[in-house]
């Protein structure tokens, strides 16, 4: 049975509409996308953000415009809050809206709170410093919130005065938790823990209980590998916690407050939050491995009953939708895998429907409701899409050369002629703890359809090492930097060739952070399988980059499975550095120049390398004010640009040298 009936969903187009045009690099970046949603306890009423990017050229730098919108059980949206407004963490509690947003003339995030029927926000609480997220209690009394301390005015009269030593790792600023009283008059927040990082907060259903997930410093590293669920009476006592180990992702207490169900990791060493336990309260909190068997990673989780959780997994290259009982511990599906790619869930307590949201390759993340067998679509944030070509996508696999089945998304030229040869972008995620769904693939770094109707096929390999095929496949890459994993994007290159779709002499690859790390490799170590390469905040050297990242302790855990000092040749050796010399492929670096994860230094070493030896064309772009990853509309569209210009000019024009490193923006902002 088709039960999801996506038909219903997408309309999908499978046929190109008659005055079908191609799509721009601005209209890439500038797509709106529905980045959050909940739905209210009458399981009707749905509030959900729509993101809305800035337009290039016109309008000032900054982040993208964040609306405010609501949909009634008859999919009918009504926007609440539109314009020139950024906010988030929307919820429900009974017929208000709560969100959080900087509004005005405030200083800092605050909360604010309207009627679902509309009219004006109002503000609930503000605090000396930004409110990070919150929740609410049932009953509508407490409301507890992450935030720090107020800022230190003597620093910034220090500082003033020229004192702006930084002490690296060891100023720490905790965000605490905090709690506040509605029912006392002019009552303020209590700060009720100290020492500790509080990285998210829930209230325990019929009890006086904070569900927090803590770690022992505010460092990313311990954020990752060091963190605990715990729960807290309301004066920040602890009652009790969750026995855990490794990466913890969400966790969510059953409407009656006794089963908290968490996704957790199945070992310390173990690269992602995919695995799904569930605590018993009424059993001195004992875990039980729901899914212990499930290839596959769980992405989200909400409960519809006492006793029954509904949750997403992601499954090779797509997603399913299951609902999972206490009493047996069975599942049973309510949306199989499909052309829907899903990315979180919510439900309300007793209620039927489950609000989705999801993206397919014809559309970027939209809200959708899942009704008994029926699925329908709730909001179309980019009607323009309908005019647009679509190319050919679908998931491929292919054969590694020890005989591992290993699958990708590949894409086809808009123009495609079967028996014709194409220029080829391969883009490898980052991670590698992550992989790619056959749905939504356009961002910035890899401009899906622009490429298609300009001539190029595309491939994105979920190599060893990926995610949403098990825990065992996600480790297969530990402690073998470069080796295995970077030789399956070759092996996928040989396939695209075998089949006839890809032209071995015109191969270019892409791909940020760990795809950037096999970006400088293919264009160094495996130079002669590669025309034309960009690097985007990648690595280059694993020595150093132990050295100056935030997640050194991650590294160790889940994915070197050893430090430099154990083996230093072996990591030089692993490092595209060291095969600089060798190096034969055109390389574009791109970096963000306050990026911590993987620091700048990075991209400069590699591009000091190469420039040296003079073998290769190769030059290196900085980002200020970005980090590991370009968050601004301006930086994703001149990304975009170079990194089109680059592979155009290598690929398919053949130059042996740079092109010139001015864009077009002086006379577009005419």
């Amino acid at each position: 049975m088709l039960r999801n009936l996506v038909i219903l969903l997408v309309a999908a187009v499978t046929a190109f509409p008659a005055l079908a045009r191609d799509i721009t690099l601005t209209e890439t970046v500038t797509v709106k996308s529905i980045n959050s949603a909940a739905l209210a306890a009458d399981g009707e009423l749905a509030a959900f953000t729509r993101v809305v990017p800035r337009t290039p050229y016109v309008d000032e730098d900054g982040s993208s415009y964040i609306e405010l919108h609501v949909a009634n059980g008859a999919n009918q949206s009504v926007p609440f809050i539109t314009g020139k407004e950024s906010l988030g963490a929307v919820s429900f509690n009974g017929q208000t809206i709560y969100f959080l947003a900087k509004r005005g003339d405030a200083k800092h995030t605050s909360l604010y709170k309207m009627s679902t029927t509309g009219g004006e926000a109002q503000l609930v609480l503000s605090h000396d410093a930004a409110i990070s997220s919150y929740a609410i209690s049932n009953d509508g009394r407490y409301i507890a919130f992450r935030a720090r301390e107020k800022a230190d005015e003597t620093k910034s009269k220090l500082a003033k005065k020229g004192f702006k030593a930084e002490v690296y790792e060891e100023q720490h600023e905790f965000t605490h938790l905090w709690l506040y009283d509605t029912q006392k008059a002019d009552a303020s927040a209590v700060k009720i823990t100290s020492d500790i990082q509080v990285l998210s907060v829930a209230f325990r259903p019929g009890h006086e209980q904070l569900l927090v997930r803590v770690a022992p410093t505010a460092l990313v590293d311990d954020n990752y590998m060091s963190s605990q669920y715990q729960l807290l009476d309301l004066n920040g006592k602890q009652v009790s916690a969750f026995e855990s180990v490794g990466k913890l992702g969400k966790a969510e207490f059953s409407p009656d407050g006794r089963y908290l169900a968490v996704i957790g990791a199945a070992d310390y060493n173990d690269p992602a939050d995919g695995r799904l336990y569930v605590y018993d309260t009424n059993k001195n909190n004992e875990r039980k491995d729901v899914l212990p068997d499930y290839l596959g990673h769980v992405q989200d989780i909400a409960w519809r009953r006492n006793d029954e959780l509904i949750w997403l997994g992601h499954r090779g290259t797509q997603s399913e939708v299951q609902a999972l009982t206490m009493q047996w511990f069975e599942s049973r599906v309510i949306m199989e895998p499909s052309k829907l790619v899903a990315v979180d869930i919510d439900v309300a307590a007793g209620k039927s429907d489950v609000l989705v949201r999801a993206h397919s390759a014809e559309h970027p993340t939209e809200l959708f409701r899942i009704s008994g067998d029926r699925i329908t679509r709730m909001t179309d944030s980019n009607p323009w899409l309908a005019d647009i070509t679509m190319p050919r996508q679908e998931t491929m696999r292919y054969k590694a050369r020890d005989g591992l089945t290993l699958e990708g998304i590949v894409v086809y030229p808009t123009d495609y002629k079967e028996g014709q040869r194409y220029p080829l972008m391969m883009v490898v995620h980052g991670g590698p703890e992550s992989h790619y769904s056959n749905g939504w693939l356009d961002r910035y770094g890899s401009p899906v359809k622009y490429a298609a109707q300009q001539g190029y096929a595309l491939f994105f390999p979920n190599y060893r090492g990926s995610t949403g095929r098990g825990v065992e496949f996600s480790k297969l890459g530990q402690n073998d930097y470069a080796g295995k994993e970077f030789d399956d994007l070759v092996d996928a290159k040989k396939h695209l060739v075998d089949i006839g779709l890809v032209d071995s002499a015109k191969v270019g690859i892409t791909g940020g952070s760990y795809g950037g790390f096999a970006s400088a490799w293919a264009a160094t170590a495996l130079t002669e399988h590669f025309a034309a390469s960009v690097m985007f905040v990648g690595i280059s050297d694993n020595i150093s980059k132990f050295g100056t990242t935030d997640i050194a302790k991650e590294m160790h855990a889940v994915h070197a499975r050893s430090y430099p000092w154990e083996k230093w040749q072996w990591y030089l050796e692993r490092s595209p550095i060291y095969h600089a010399e060798k190096a034969r492929t055109p390389i574009l670096i791109m970096h963000g120049k306050e990026d911590t994860r993987v620091h700048p230094s990075q991209s400069m070493e590699l591009y000091r390398y190469l420039k040296t030896h003079g073998n290769v064309p190769v030059r290196l772009v900085l980002y200020p004010g970005e980090g590991h990853g370009n968050r601004r509309v301006a930086a994703q569209l001149d990304y975009s640009m170079r990194l089109m210009r680059w592979m155009q000019h290598f690929l398919v024009e053949g130059n042996k040298e740079a092109p010139a490193h001015e864009l077009p923006h002086a006379e577009n902002l005419k």
